[in-house]
């Protein structure tokens, strides 16, 4: 058993914690808002700071929205590194800038202990259901003390590299999920438009090469018009900036992930930043004058 520190307990936070627990753990928890009852139910032991927490356990988890958030958790008044002794880890599972994660990295080395970045991708229905894929960045010795909790709040568990690599991998998921969203909507807005039932053209595009999971699940979502929030757009476009600001660094063009962050602009301009990613469609239908259902 070991103890662990747990902080961000929003829509992904809250199951993984979950998770934790349930394997045995023993979980000091933090949020900026009360913790929920149901973890606390469970054993969770809620703190009163990111410090708090830290000073309690052995291995800190982070699950906050963006960079500043963490920037907060860790270097803030009370936060983790206050908290802190020799020889502990701290594990980032947001998804923020690679090249801060490195300098958060490099901090929190200078204090003695190990840092891993571990964003996720799988978004709600992956946390609840303890089927996360998580990408790695960091010392291979904190990795492998880690890995069995990283096992109880997901499947596909991959060491990239160093520090930074883990969330370069989750910027890269980002942009292919994005464009692909694109690719999709575009398509069937295009049959739908030429006359064709979208929902027929799907079943067919699924049996061939242009199937994938987005056209699986975000294709029916544009098809049905459910566009509750599995993943918000307002949090795509975040890793989308994470990307375009990336690219500059790198002296690169991505048109494709420019029209897609253009793309979620324009719904979030309509009221949409909370809609579910696969609502870019919305701003291809406007673009058509036409909608792809209902």
């Amino acid at each position: 058993m070991s103890k662990v520190g747990f902080i961000g307990l929003g829509i992904m936070g809250r199951p993984m914690a979950g998770h934790l627990i349930a394997g045995g753990h023993e979980l000091f928890v933090y949020d900026v808002r009360p913790p929920p009852q149901e973890l606390l139910d469970k054993g969770a032991k809620a703190c009163k700071s990111s410090k708090d927490a830290a000073q309690k356990a052995e291995i800190i988890i982070m699950m906050v929205p963006d960079t500043p958030d963490v920037a907060a958790a860790l270097f803030g008044e009370n936060g983790v590194a206050e908290g802190l002794s020799g020889g502990k880890i701290v594990v980032d599972m947001s998804s923020i800038s690679p090249m801060e994660t490195k300098r958060f990295a490099s901090k929190i080395n200078e204090l003695g202990c190990q840092y891993l970045d571990a964003p996720v991708s799988g978004g709600e229905v992956g946390a609840k259901g303890a089927t996360l894929t998580i990408m790695v960045g960091g010392p291979e010795s904190a990795f492998e003390k880690v890995k069995p909790l990283f096992a109880l709040m997901g499947k596909n568990i991959t060491l990239v590299g160093a520090n930074g690599d883990g969330q370069t991998c989750k910027v890269a998921n980002q942009m292919i999920v994005a464009i692909t969203i694109e690719a999709v909507g575009e398509a069937l807005l295009f049959a739908a438009k030429a006359g064709a039932d979208p929902a027929k053209v799907r079943q067919a595009l699924m049996g061939g090469f242009a199937s994938s999971k987005i056209l699986e699940v975000h294709g029916e979502r544009m098809i049905k018009r459910n566009f509750d929030p599995g993943f918000r757009i307002e949090l795509h476009m975040k890793d989308l900036g994470l990307a375009l600001a990336g690219a500059r660094e790198l002296q690169m063009s991505m048109p494709a992930t420019s029209i897609c962050a253009q793309l979620f602009n324009a719904c979030a301009a309509q009221g949409g930043a909370k809609w579910d990613h696969s609502a870019m469609v919305r701003a291809l239908e406007m673009l058509a004058n036409h909608k792809i259902a209902g």
